[in-house]
């Protein structure tokens, strides 16, 4: 018995090891639930209430979804990265898995205060309507989900969309890899200083500097704490509406 229990409790604590290690890369597995919103092709998809436009020409497409109250953050999970699976529903599932970019806002119903799936403290994804049906038949509307957070993977570098008007700039960044969700912007002109931006909402950053006919320089950093530096990515003919590329990315 006294072996059988060592065993036991081997087992048990490499377990907990394991559970740990998997917990400090934020890549363990948890439970929610999976609605979805719009038609096939993804015709309510194109604004959100993380400040992406046409989410076709950014490069999310369909692979997206809005994300309840607890997961939404006011707007500071945008563009995070989620690997979502049905689970436990043999009725309504199918296999496999899907990975979806956060762009959009699941509003909760105080209304409804047990029956609006996206009111807090639920955790919970409405997914474009081709993910869902990636992963559960239509007919079930709603499913039982596994999630976690994954890496986003992008191609070319993080982009910045000049808005505002010449007393104040509004740059709305995406196309951001690793983590996706930017934690903290700054912004320099040629003839300034680094200069820290807000959020406005999403991932639209501010500032009141007044920035026209400078070469513009990005620092971002994403929740993880990695940053990503880049000089004169925005020349100094830049123009309010347009989007620049930077030469860098997050892996």
């Amino acid at each position: 018995m006294a072996g059988q229990r060592s065993i036991v409790l081997v087992t048990v604590m490499a377990l907990c090891l394991f559970c740990r290690a998997t917990m400090a890369n934020g890549n363990y597995w948890k439970v929610a639930h999976a609605t979805f919103y719009g038609d096939m092709n993804g015709s309510e998809t194109m604004q959100g209430a993380c400040g992406y436009g046409d989410l076709f020409k950014q490069g999310y497409g369909l692979e997206t979804t809005a994300l309840s109250t607890a997961l939404f953050k006011n707007g500071q999970t945008c563009g995070a990265c989620y690997e979502i699976q049905c689970h436990n529903s043999t009725q309504w599932c199918l296999k496999g898995k899907i990975r979806v970019t956060a762009t959009n806002f699941c509003p909760p119903n105080y209304s409804k205060p047990d029956g609006n799936w996206c009111n807090p403290p639920l955790e919970h994804f409405d997914l474009s309507q081709r993910m869902f049906r990636k992963i559960a038949l239509y007919r079930a509307g709603i499913v039982p989900v596994i999630y976690r957070r994954v890496p986003c993977v992008k191609h070319g570098g993080i982009k910045f969309e000049i808005k505002g008007n010449p007393h104040w700039t509004l740059v709305l960044v995406y196309n951001v890899g690793g983590t996706g969700d930017v934690a903290d912007v700054k912004i320099k002109g040629s003839n300034t200083n680094w200069i820290q931006m807000s959020r406005n909402w999403g991932q639209n950053w501010q500032t009141s500097a007044h920035l026209v006919g400078q070469s513009l320089s990005f620092r971002v950093r994403t929740s993880d704490g990695k940053m990503v530096q880049d000089a004169d990515v925005v020349p100094f003919h830049w123009r309010f509406g347009d989007v620049y590329e930077s030469k860098f990315n997050f892996p």
